[in-house]
């Protein structure tokens, strides 16, 4: 393509350049001098410049025609890199705006390269081509879903949204931690609402059917095969609660029944640590009654054969033994399809208990995280027995860190702190760390590693 657009230039210069005495002269010039026409003068300077610029560009159209797309689109994740240092600039929550925005409108790299066959997996009868997905919190109203899951993640998940619009808690409300790669936040679910929402996702899920109908390659039937509601990956929709709600259950089935057609999973947020008496609904009790609620709401929906998206619970890091017990006993019994470990924490792990910043009130997510994180993990998959998928999420920020999750029983992965900090670049290279681990150790597929370490 760069070739033909320098050739193309070269013969609009040479058709417009004055050839001979047969070329016309200056516009002003009267029709009597048109039959005598002078070549017109070019300094120096201009022909130098003229000349130096058609040169960069055959020669640029002529290199760059030699470069395969993969390289191409590596080139294009790396430069991502140069622009981080602009958005540490930024106020925090301007910068997440100004990411979103950046993503919504195409203007992030979209990563056309196969990802590893050994990073492919099914989960709840869904392929997934990599199990690196975004955690709920960034994209908050599914503003950017095709941006996002173009640059290369495996899922996405939307939200927390609210049945009824809300303004959150009040600015500021996002603290970066750059030295502890962590973030504070007490966003407080702050959301559009269902409505909003699910206008973005109809007409996303409308866009997708068209080009499904419309598609006749065999190459573009099998890729939408591997994909979700949403296009290429897999769409989670994260469903939370408005502030002064009193009816915490009838919020979340509003959120089935307006939401969950666009889903490929639905998430019930019960974690956040900045939503009054949000945490209180992992009690046993609470818990079950309002699951129960929630899976009856969207059970009695109409489905094709793919049936019901599954239900998935997201828990807090800052739990008792106890209370894993009774989320455990609560997501066996109901037959829960999975479970997101963790929310943020209220804790301040070291090293972030010496930094002024961590007595900022909220929820800390970022590597302070992890090993807190993990430990949850591990205990419920062990909890479960490893028949439910659980989701890990905190802290990871490498492949390595991804290893370890999975080898501590997640099926599936989330990030959140790393990519605002490190940008889309990090996507790929955490494949392909991630890639390397498995053969490192012998591993075939993601799905022989999942809770190595609690066997």
């Amino acid at each position: 393509m760069a070739t033909r657009a320098s050739r193309k230039l070269i013969s609009d210069y040479i058709a417009k350049r004055p050839i001979s005495s047969s070329v016309g002269s200056c516009a002003h010039c009267s029709s009597a001098a048109e039959s005598s026409p002078k070549i017109p003068h070019f300094s120096k300077k201009g022909r130098l410049l003229t000349g130096a610029t058609i040169g960069l560009v055959i020669a640029g159209g002529a290199y760059v025609s030699t470069v395969d797309e993969a390289t191409f689109c590596g080139w294009l994740f790396s430069a991502t890199k140069l622009v981080n240092p602009f958005f540490s600039l930024l106020d925090a929550e301007f910068a997440h705006k100004l990411a979103v925005t950046a993503a919504s409108r195409g203007w992030v790299p979209r990563e056309k390269r196969p990802d590893p066959a050994n990073l492919g997996l099914e989960v709840w009868g869904r392929k997934f081509s990599n199990p690196i997905g975004l955690a709920a919190g960034f994209d908050k109203n599914a503003e950017a879903v095709e941006g996002l899951l173009g640059m290369g993640f495996g899922f996405v998940e939307v939200g927390s949204v609210t049945p009824v619009p809300q303004e959150g808690n009040p600015k500021p409300r996002i603290f970066r931690l750059r030295k502890e790669g962590a973030i504070i936040n007490r966003c407080g679910f702050n959301s559009e609402g269902i409505v909003a929402v699910a206008k973005r996702l109809g007409a996303q899920h409308g866009k997708r059917k068209l080009a499904e109908t419309s598609s006749t390659s065999p190459s573009s039937s099998e890729e939408t095969k591997h994909g979700g509601k949403a296009g290429p990956g897999i769409l989670g929709v994260n469903l939370g609660k408005n502030k002064t709600s009193e009816d915490a259950a009838a919020d979340y089935v509003q959120g089935v029944h307006t939401l969950s057609q666009y889903a490929d999973y639905l998430v019930i947020n019960v974690s956040s640590p900045n939503t009054p008496g949000l945490r209180m609904l992992q009690g046993r009790k609470q818990l079950k009654d309002l699951v129960k609620k929630v899976q009856a709401a969207r059970d009695e929906m109409q489905w094709g054969e793919e049936g019901p998206p599954p239900l998935l619970v997201k828990i807090a890091p800052d739990l008792s033994r106890e209370d894993l017990e009774d989320i455990a006993a609560v997501a066996l019994a109901l037959r829960l399809d999975g479970l997101i470990i963790s929310n943020t924490t209220i804790s301040r792990p070291d090293p972030v208990d010496k930094n002024p910043v961590s007595e900022e009130a909220g929820g800390l997510s970022g590597k302070p995280l992890f090993n807190l994180s993990n430990r949850i993990l591990r205990e419920m998959y062990i909890l479960t027995r490893g028949k439910i998928p659980l989701i890990g999420c905190g802290g990871i920020s490498s492949g390595e860190d991804a290893y370890k999750k999975i080898r501590a029983g997640a099926s599936l992965l989330q990030l959140y702190t790393a990519f605002a900090y490190g940008g889309p670049a990090l996507i790929p290279q955490m494949k392909a760390e991630l890639s390397e681990c498995l053969e490192r150790d012998g591993f075939k597929s993601i799905l022989d590693v999942v809770g190595a370490d609690c066997r």
